[in-house]
């Protein structure tokens, strides 16, 4: 069901991710060097604007800039905790992804990913009122794609005993699986219901898994051109 990942002699330059850290990191550079009408303004004119489910809100997907919001929301956020949250994951999830699955896989997932995310999110929020932004739904397909390509890797975690900090090493899907858990858990009944779109992060990690499955006979044989056989 799972490809085999190469040893970590195998070396290959990464460069996806460290540019989709800099795109992120510069546009809310930009952002935020704005005058405070300015912001708000672009939030409103590149965010992801949810709709109402009537036929008037459906005939606006007809036009090709709401389309084009799911992508450009990707590239704003909130705040720079919003974007250093997302900078991390995006970091240790997605240079280990992309050392198997290429580049132009990774960008392929990253947009399409966090696209799709923000569509649910922007569905099943319907409240015309609310924007969705950040790349948290891209983030997460990178996440999901990660315990697809990795199901048995061991993540460091730092656990609080006491007065100490204690550095274990727990299986990556027992941690990524209780985050899931909870992004579903708090897409209905979370404290943040409303300021953070927990039904994206379900979402894109949902299509992360379903994208690694799919392209994991196109990524065995990535590997094996790159091992030379």
């Amino acid at each position: 069901m799972f490809i085999s990942i190469p040893p970590r002699s195998t070396h290959t330059f990464r460069w996806a991710t460290p540019a989709l850290v800099a795109l992120l990191w510069a546009a809310w550079v930009w952002a935020a060097t704005r005058p405070g009408d300015s912001q708000a303004a672009l939030l409103l004119e590149w965010g992801a604007l949810a709709g109402n489910p009537d036929t008037e809100g459906l005939r606006g997907w007809l036009d090709p800039e709401q389309w084009l919001r799911l992508f450009s929301a990707l590239f704003l956020h909130a705040d720079w905790a919003h974007l250093l949250g997302n900078l991390v994951f995006l970091l240790i999830f997605g240079l280990p992804a992309e050392r198997v699955m290429g580049a132009w896989r990774l960008l392929a997932l990253f947009f399409l990913g966090g696209a799709f995310a923000n569509l649910f999110a922007v569905l099943a929020i319907g409240a015309p009122d609310r924007l969705v932004i950040g790349a948290s739904g891209a983030v997460s397909a990178l996440i999901g794609a990660y315990l697809a390509l990795f199901p048995q890797a061991r993540l460091g975690v730092v656990v609080p005993l006491g007065l100490f900090l204690e550095f274990v090493r727990a299986p990556a899907s027992l941690l990524i699986g209780v985050w899931a858990v909870l992004q579903v858990v708090f897409a209905y009944i979370g404290p943040a219901y409303g300021a953070v779109a927990w039904a994206a992060h379900a979402a894109g990690f949902a299509f992360g898994v379903l994208f690694a499955m799919a392209s994991r006979q196109a990524i065995a044989r990535r590997l094996r051109k790159l091992k030379g056989y």
